[in-house]
């Protein structure tokens, strides 16, 4: 599935889930000590009165943990089956007895980035290496580092696969919050600003409003940017590994 395309099914369903959660749990009569739902009686009603926004924050929230939870699946299946260093200890070993269709079949049993970024080279050396190809041994080595390069432009778009929403969903989760603040700012003066004794119950909602956006926009935008940090390191040290572990093989090659 195109990241387009799953970022908007992901919005449409987390939309869909907050607005039930809003209305229905939020929302719920007994939250409230009228029927206006403008006395709350617990934490889940105050949250409700901080207006339609919320639904908003509640959708985002899901969307950073839908995401977060995507990216450390597939983070996880991208480092393969066994442990990268136990795992390049033995293709090493493999092509310095010479056994490169062993060295190849380890990477098809590893799987993950780094395996298929070995494969890519080690394939494309022995191609070259079987007798058919006429290109001598420092241009071979020059077509290997370019197969390399070619399969890391393929691996690393899958590593940082929905790293940009993170990135947004915290930016538009700190807007959200200064909005929803702005809006509850605005009820709570229109309150003060009657003539007479002013509306407690409509102040009161205002500054609640106020506060709610403002606490629910920095929750979900911190979780949003320690999550992105966390998987761009993560994505580094991953790029790191592969190019280790491309160059020492390629040494490894050129050595032979």
């Amino acid at each position: 599935m195109k990241q387009s395309a799953f970022i908007v099914i992901l919005f449409v369903l987390a939309m869909v889930v907050s607005v039930g959660i809003y209305e229905v749990g939020l929302g719920n009569p007994a939250n409230f000590s009228d029927a206006a739902k403008e006395k709350p009686v617990n934490t889940l009603g105050r949250t409700y009165t901080g207006g339609p926004l919320i639904s908003l924050l509640i959708a985002l929230s899901i969307m950073d943990v839908a995401i977060i939870i995507e990216r450390s699946l597939s983070l996880r299946k991208a480092a393969g089956k066994k442990a990268i260093p136990k795992f390049f200890k033995g293709v090493i070993d493999q092509i310095r007895a010479g056994q490169i269709d062993a060295a190849i079949a380890s990477c098809d049993a590893q799987r993950g980035s780094v395996a298929n970024v070995l494969k890519a080279a080690l394939s494309r050396y022995k191609e070259l290496t079987s007798g058919k190809s006429s290109i001598d041994a420092e241009k071979q080595l020059v077509e290997v580092q370019r197969s390399v390069e070619e399969a890391m432009m393929l691996e690393v778009p899958i590593l940082e696969k929905n790293l940009i929403a993170l990135s947004t969903i915290a930016s538009i989760a700190t807007m959200t919050g200064l909005l929803g603040t702005v809006i509850g700012m605005i009820r709570a003066f229109a309150a003060l600003a009657q003539s007479g004794a002013p509306d407690a119950i409509a102040l009161a909602t205002g500054i609640s409003e106020a506060l709610f956006n403002t606490a629910g926009g920095l929750l979900v935008a911190i979780v949003g940017i320690v999550s992105y940090n966390f998987f761009v390191n993560k994505v580094d040290n991953f790029t790191f590994q592969v190019d280790e572990a491309s160059y020492n093989v390629i040494q490894l090659l050129k050595s032979k």
